[in-house]
């Protein structure tokens, strides 16, 4: 199982690389879909990542804009279906 300090750094990366002006800064606990960083779109991606990198399968039901609110809620999401 990946290291949660791992995993919240990895998912910060890619937040930050696809979709923050180099002017941002992202944290951990950043709001990103209520503070508008990242958009219904730009969630569906972020969750093919995750499935793609983890090699899970988030059900759509759970992939939820608060539960893709911030960093660390997503990586605690990750966590459940790893």
């Amino acid at each position: 199982m990946p290291d949660i300090n791992e995993m919240k750094a990895a998912i910060l990366k890619y937040v930050v690389n696809e979709y923050a002006e180099d002017d941002d800064d992202v944290t951990y606990d950043t709001p990103l879909i209520s503070g508008g960083l990242v958009d219904s779109f730009s969630m569906v991606s972020l969750k093919r990542f995750l499935e793609v990198k983890y090699k899970i399968s988030i059900p759509d039901e759970r992939a939820t804009p608060e539960a893709f609110d911030n960093v660390t809620k997503i990586a605690n999401l990750v966590l459940e279906y790893l």
